[in-house]
């Protein structure tokens, strides 16, 4: 652990709560007074070493997650959210946003969403869409973000899933280190009478439950037949594990909670096809070179990358990845971090980011040294991925994937081997969003910080049109 205070009042509370405990009860466990403890959760003092070992040694509590990423995640979309023109050019400063994240993430999330339904209702207004709204006269999150946002601050690790997913590899393939095989998969539909065909034409997966039949797109590799049939066993044997899971999350829409079903039966597919206990070891054994994990576990690079990000079991903890796939219009469409990095909401990476410039090299892996404005330093991968249509006038699907650490995890990765980590100008500056990035001499910016006042000087040029105080 690094040795800055640890405030984690909200944490204390959620677990104390978890245990059905009172106050009186867990500060008696924790060894340390009423007090004590109820200024610990109102963020008053620091979590002390004391109680940090307590709470490993009573309660078997990973103590990381007191220095979990929900905080910096509120801290990270509440200051993207404020940024909006909405709340005018003085937002409210940084310590502020911790304050309300430590102390009242609920308060946040509500924010959140309101800054959120305020954006649709601005974007169907501007569109002159006729649907604005509901009959109830209130403005949802649309289900894909309100999904979105259910695994990030998840931290894209769902538990009982994931533990269920191995359970189920263990058992149809043991504990080899090949790749899950295709017939194993392929028997254990049979024996429920479930006949997979593939079809030269049609969707990737479509399932029949009148005739029983599993059709499978003929022109996809075999990572993705894998996990393509593991996806449907997820929903044949796993229906109610993933409905339990819907039930705990209240999603707002039965659209969201359909997507969401969809994402929990991926989410098993790729915790089975590259299950928790064994992946992990594995990485750690080869330094997490995704090539090699790719060619020993039958999976994508992709598959690899994403799973890397979702190591976040408690007492059994990966290297903490952020993980994001950008299309080549700069649109993140998929996005998670264990890390202190945090993505936009809206609108495109950084351009200073390698991710960008995975797309002049497909195929290759970039490394770069990165830092972002608050000082931490990143090494971050970069790859293109290209998926032919299968056929010449089929469309071909292009999109880079990103995957990094902090610079103090960079030693367990192969990827760091003869990079001059400790020289800082071989740290090249990235941010977040340009609204509220803080850097002043970016040659990149396309709109000014809204955390600054500039100065315009119509005598005077330099990279951009102002400078900034």
């Amino acid at each position: 652990m690094s040795h800055q205070k640890i405030y984690a009042g909200a944490k204390l509370r959620e677990t104390r709560r978890r245990l059905g405990l009172t106050q009186k009860a867990f500060a008696a466990r924790l060894g340390v007074s009423l007090p004590y403890l109820n200024q610990m959760e109102n963020n008053n003092r620091p979590v002390s070493a004391t109680v940090v070992l307590a709470l490993a040694r009573e309660f078997g509590i990973d103590v990381t997650e007191l220095a979990g990423g929900d905080t910096a995640r509120l801290v990270a979309d509440l200051a993207e959210a404020l940024s909006d023109p909405v709340f005018g050019d003085d937002p409210p400063p940084k310590a502020d946003l911790h304050l309300v994240a430590a102390n009242a993430p609920a308060l946040a999330q509500a924010l959140l969403t309101l800054h959120r339904a305020w954006r649709q209702s601005r974007e169907r207004l501007a569109a002159l869409d006729e649907s604005l709204g509901n009959e109830s006269g209130l403005v949802r999150p649309s289900p894909w973000e309100e999904v979105r946002d259910f695994f990030h601050y998840c931290d894209n690790y769902i538990d009982a899933i994931d533990r269920a997913a191995e359970a189920f590899a263990r058992k149809l393939h043991g504990g080899g280190v090949e790749p899950l095989p295709l017939p194993a998969l392929e028997a254990w539909l049979e024996e429920r009478r479930i006949r997979l065909v593939l079809a030269p034409d049609g969707p990737r997966r479509a399932f029949d439950p009148g005739t029983r039949i599993l059709t499978l797109s003929r022109h996809d590799p075999p990572e993705t037949h894998r996990f393509q049939i593991l996806h449907q066993i997820a929903l044949i044997a796993h229906g109610e594990l993933l409905d339990a899971t819907l039930d705990l999350a209240r999603f707002a829409s039965d659209e969201a909670r359909a997507i969401a079903r969809i994402g929990l039966a991926n989410y098993f597919a790729g915790a089975a096809l590259l299950p928790y206990g064994r992946f992990l070891e594995a990485a750690r054994q080869v330094r997490h070179d995704l090539e090699r994990l790719a060619l020993d576990f039958g999976a994508s690079i992709e598959q690899i990358a994403h799973r890397l990000s979702t190591l976040q079991r408690p007492g059994a903890r990966g290297v903490p990845f952020f993980f994001v796939r950008v299309d080549q219009a700069g649109t993140i469409t998929k996005r998670h971090s264990a890390t202190r990095l945090q993505f936009a909401r809206f609108g495109s990476a950084c351009p200073l980011w390698n991710v960008h410039q995975a797309f002049e090299t497909p195929g290759r892996f970039l490394r770069q040294l990165a830092e972002t404005p608050d000082g931490i330093r990143y090494l971050c991968l970069a790859r293109a991925v290209i998926k032919p249509g299968g056929g010449f006038r089929a469309p071909v699907a292009r999109y880079a994937i990103g995957l990094g650490c902090e610079i103090t995890h960079a030693g367990q990765l192969v990827y760091a081997d003869d990079l001059d980590l400790d020289n800082p100008r071989a740290y090249e500056p990235i941010g977040i969003s340009c609204r509220i990035c803080e850097r002043r001499n970016c040659h990149q910016r396309s709109v000014p910080p809204l955390e600054r006042r500039l100065r315009v000087d119509p005598d005077r040029r330099t990279r951009l049109p102002y400078e900034i105080d």
